[in-house]
């Protein structure tokens, strides 16, 4: 698994563990101010989530290659293609003439 969607799916999680750590220490009366504390746990924990999620998308370490998106161009297929299969009965695409044919007898570029 590419490790920063692991780190991304772990986000909720840390921080259901931040909350419950600190009102289980207030309960247990450890901590007596549990609201004033917990805000600036979760900055910390946010920030070093983030640092985390920077250093996997630096490190380029994917194990597998990322999928298309739909109608994406596939490796191999006509320049032309956009990688969506045509339906029965499909048209073909309308591909206008070129502008950088010239004739001879136009001397004036078209102007009369």
């Amino acid at each position: 698994m590419n490790h920063y969607i692991m780190i991304r799916r772990l986000r909720a999680p840390a921080i259901l563990l931040l909350l419950g750590g600190i009102l289980a220490l207030h309960q247990f009366g450890i901590i007596h101010r549990s609201w004033s504390l917990f805000w600036p746990l979760l900055l910390i924990l946010l920030g070093v989530l983030l640092l985390a999620e920077r250093v996997a998308l630096a490190s380029g370490g994917d194990d597998y290659p990322p999928m298309p998106y739909p109608g994406a161009p596939q490796p191999g297929a006509p320049s032309g293609s956009t990688g969506v299969p045509a339906y029965p009965g499909q048209p073909q695409a309308y591909v206008p003439p070129s502008h950088s044919q010239k004739s001879d007898d136009d001397s004036e570029g078209g102007r009369s």
